[in-house]
């Protein structure tokens, strides 16, 4: 197998709350080869808010893809400029999310109605930085959801500079279905990104959706160029521990649970001596025993011991040694 396959042969999905640097730090434990996304930061934060506080992120988090939300060419083009400043290796521009709140502030899903404005955005992206430019989107919105409409979709935003494209294999409905909804209720459409791909083959084209196990993940990857996978991720974390022999053919131990934990414990005192609360990082690992004995009283533990003012890395030990009790 080929020891230097691309890190978008697998990717975990930018997920609004939860992708945090804490999250990506632990998720980097488990795998040292899968492309970790940011949440997705507006333009409107970063020029105008901290953005430090929202492009800091460890050394160890690379290959590292900045999200970015927004609709105005010269604002993201001023952010990307920051993404390569910070060294991040890709920024991505969202055009999948179909919240209100991102509605509102014209970014998103929504943008799918103006392919020629979001051209126009990804030329002025790929002009501010040498870093690659890529789009994240749905197979359609609300009607506009045609094949026809999709590929001209394609077709604008490749002649603009976009090569590589995730996308999310369901349409969104951009009223009358939450955000949560829109993630279950409209069908998987597999074979559309699979004709994507067959129309523009010197394209890149990664599938986000549906994605839950690395059999199915290996299977896709006869198809497309990658696979995104998002909730599973999260909700389940140690089905990374496997990717980087699975999907890169890394000849590499696949990390323990335990094994992981104790990695995790150095990042985690340091980053309670900078005043972040323990709960800010453990709450990105109660799946880790997903499945396993002693799960239950793992994720009791932490979740009732970690929000507590002075709680330190004690909590998450105590918490291990009912899934090592478990086992015994």
């Amino acid at each position: 197998m080929n020891p230097n396959k691309p890190a978008h042969l697998f990717s975990v999905a930018p997920m609004l709350d939860w992708t945090d640097r804490h999250c990506r730090f632990f998720h980097r434990l488990l795998s040292k080869q899968a492309l970790l996304y940011t949440e997705m930061v507006t333009t409107g934060a970063l020029i105008h808010g901290d953005h430090h506080r929202f492009l800091n992120y460890h050394p160890s988090e690379h290959p590292l893809v900045l999200q970015l939300g927004g609709s105005n060419p010269r604002e993201l083009a001023l952010c990307c400029k920051m993404a390569e400043d910070y060294g991040y290796d890709e920024v991505n521009l969202n055009l999948g999310c179909p919240s209100e709140r991102v509605q509102n502030g014209r970014f998103g899903a929504c943008l799918m109605a103006e392919p020629e404005l979001v051209a126009v955005c990804i030329e002025a992206m790929v002009n501010a930085t040498a870093l690659p430019i890529t789009a994240k989107c749905r197979i359609g919105i609300d009607e506009h959801d045609s094949y026809a409409a999709l590929h001209s979709f394609i077709k604008t935003l490749a002649a603009a500079g976009c090569g590589t494209f995730i996308i999310h294999a369901r349409k969104a409905w951009l009223s009358g279905l939450s955000p949560k909804q829109n993630r279950e209720v409209p069908p998987l459409r597999y074979d559309i990104v699979f004709q994507l791909k067959n129309d523009f083959p010197k394209l890149l084209f990664i599938l986000n959706g549906g994605v839950t196990d690395l059999a199915q993940v290996d299977s896709l990857l006869t198809h497309l160029d990658g696979v995104m996978m998002g909730r599973e991720a999260y909700q389940n974390p140690y089905v990374l521990a496997a990717v980087d022999q699975c999907v890169f053919g890394k000849q590499t131990s696949v990390p323990t649970r335990e094994e992981t934990i104790l990695q995790l414990l150095p990042y985690l005192c340091e980053q309670l001596s900078q005043g972040v609360r323990l709960n800010s990082v453990t709450r990105h690992i109660l799946g880790l025993f997903h499945g396993q004995p002693g799960a239950r009283a793992w994720r009791r533990h932490l979740s009732e011991h970690a929000c507590k003012p002075g709680a330190d890395e004690t909590v998450l030990l105590k918490a291990l040694s009912f899934t090592q009790h478990a086992v015994s």
